[in-house]
């Protein structure tokens, strides 16, 4: 049997590559793709940064998402027992991602944490959206949204993914208590860090109003193609 090439590795894993459905059959947007909506100045002023200091940021992007992509996998094999393939990963993006989760694994160690379920994907007959869960656990007995992030910083757009990602979760029948946010650093300088949210009433609102602009662009669409 062919050994998996390590970019198709990175795709099996990728939730970019997901595709939703409602039960009827109908594809439907997923929650990156809503939240992608809204605007990003600061990705904008990052690039035009890296250009001047001579840095092709696709380039740095793609490695960035290699590490970024391995830690979120050993996180995942932690909870679920599965085994690490580390051959699918460059020796650089496998040194940097084990690197950042010594953090995580402390974390872990002061915490009673069950798992119900990781990597859910999840999509409401009703909204018209899906959605990848990262994990259902009690924490301390506490019924949580857990989301994994490897970016430099936790932003407001990652506490409206919480939000769709908790209504996905409440429409299949299981409760939510807490959501919680851990930011895994791609390298020392990026760091770890921790954010809780209990009331995610507004940041969902966002969310559906998304969607709805979403789905009248995509009317629009057609109109003009019609």
């Amino acid at each position: 049997m062919r050994k998996p090439a390590k970019k198709d590795a990175l795709k099996a894993v990728s939730k970019a590559h997901v595709v939703y459905k409602t039960s009827d059959g109908r594809r439907v947007p997923g929650t990156t793709t809503i939240t992608g909506m809204l605007n990003k100045p600061t990705l904008v002023s990052w690039a035009n940064r890296l250009g001047l200091e001579g840095i092709d940021s696709s380039k740095y992007v793609d490695a960035a998402a290699e590490i970024g992509t391995a830690a979120h996998r050993m996180i995942e094999c932690y909870f679920t027992g599965q085994e690490f393939e580390k051959e699918m990963y460059s020796p650089h993006a496998l040194s940097l991602a084990e690197n950042s989760m010594i953090s995580f694994y402390e974390w872990a160690g002061r915490h009673e944490i069950e798992v119900q379920g990781t990597e859910m994907q999840l999509t409401s007959d009703t909204l018209l959206y899906g959605g990848t869960i990262d994990c259902l656990c009690t924490i301390d007995g506490v019924p949580t949204l857990l989301d994994f992030k490897t970016s430099k910083a936790i932003y407001d757009e990652h506490f409206i993914q919480l939000a769709a990602y908790r209504a996905l979760l409440e429409e299949a029948g299981h409760p939510v208590e807490r959501c919680r946010i851990l930011r895994v650093g791609r390298d020392e300088t990026e760091g770890f860090e921790e954010r809780t949210i209990i009331d995610t009433t507004k940041h969902f609102e966002i969310f559906e109003h998304l969607l709805k602009v979403y789905y009248l662009r995509r009317e629009i669409g057609r109109e003009f193609k019609s």
